[in-house]
């Protein structure tokens, strides 16, 4: 399977999960909604930024392409998902809803994935190469 199939999945998942967990939180505690909203942002983010830094040290090509894709496939994946998941799950979210998810809210979960798996990989690249020149070192005779 392509990897930005799982890596699309998993990111539209927590997206569109963390968007349902904001709804049901705001129409029962309406003033810890802007409070949470920042954090359960940031989790999406932690988990791309981990996620892209694991593949980062792993160095394969063509990841970055990888996150590429995963990312526009993510945006509107998770605005689907998140409408959905609202409707069935909080409120009665309407039809209405799923224009504004696709465009605006997808071109946002996009960044919100591509950004931070980028600066993961280039951290992973960054810490690989650190550790392979460290283990080079070591391996030098009266090193």
């Amino acid at each position: 399977m392509y990897r930005w199939v799982i890596r699309a999945s998993a990111m539209a998942v927590a997206h569109a999960a963390v968007q349902t967990a904001l709804a049901a939180l705001a129409v029962r505690q309406p003033d810890l909604g802007a409070t949470l909203r920042p954090v359960a942002l940031a989790v999406v983010v932690a988990i791309a930024l981990a996620w892209g830094g694991l593949d980062g040290r792993r160095n394969r090509p063509g990841q970055s392409m990888d996150w590429f894709v995963a990312a526009l496939i993510a945006g509107p994946l998770a605005g689907l998902l998140g409408v959905i998941a609202r409707a069935v799950l909080v409120d009665q979210t309407g039809l209405e809803a799923l224009g504004p998810a696709l465009t605006g809210g997808a071109a946002f979960t996009a960044l919100l994935v591509l950004v931070p798996a980028a600066a993961g990989l280039l951290l992973g690249r960054l810490l690989a190469t650190r550790q392979a020149a460290g283990r080079g070192a070591e391996d030098e005779p009266g090193g």
